[in-house]
């Protein structure tokens, strides 16, 4: 079977609006129109679209599994409406503060590599999009290419990277 290529994509700031902290409640989840169109081509170039988010505010209380799973499908609605597919989202539900160190949050890249074992990925074909560092070094730890964005950024800001 042929390996997948993918871009990965974080989730608060790529794909919906930065609140500066986290986004506890679904009335606050904003959606980034400005990327339906990237996400598209990069789909119809043959890139699997996958999420990849630190949800610390889990372990501190601030919003619910339930909750999370509202605003998750929310945003695979939203683009799915717009015919793209968000074929997985991927969280880590830990905070070092309140749980330690794990292997999941980002700057770890253990989301990642069960991504790229499930879905048959090719590290080196694929890339992750996100708005803080973290996101880049999760990636490059996983053989993926890292592309820095400011928070809100349109993607097609950085189309030309992604070959």
């Amino acid at each position: 079977m042929e390996k997948q290529k993918v871009v990965f994509l974080d989730r608060d700031g790529v794909l919906n609006k930065e609140m500066g902290d986290y986004v506890c409640r679904l009335e606050d989840f904003i959606i980034l129109e400005h990327n339906f169109e990237p996400l598209k081509k990069l789909q119809e170039r043959g890139f699997l679209l996958i999420v990849i988010t630190n949800q610390g505010g889990l372990a501190k209380g601030w919003y619910s599994e339930k909750t999370l799973g509202k605003m998750n499908k929310a945003l695979k609605d939203t683009y799915a409406e717009q015919g793209i597919e968000l074929i997985e989202v991927y969280y880590c539900n830990h905070h070092p503060e309140y749980n330690g160190k794990c292997l999941c949050r980002k700057p770890g890249s253990m989301m990642l590599e069960k991504a790229i074992g499930r879905f048959n990925i090719d590290a080196s074909k694929s890339y992750f999009i996100g708005d803080r560092e973290r996101d880049v070094l999760a990636g490059e730890a996983a053989g993926v290419k890292g592309i820095l964005i400011e928070s809100d950024q349109p993607i097609s800001d950085v189309m030309e990277q992604i070959t």
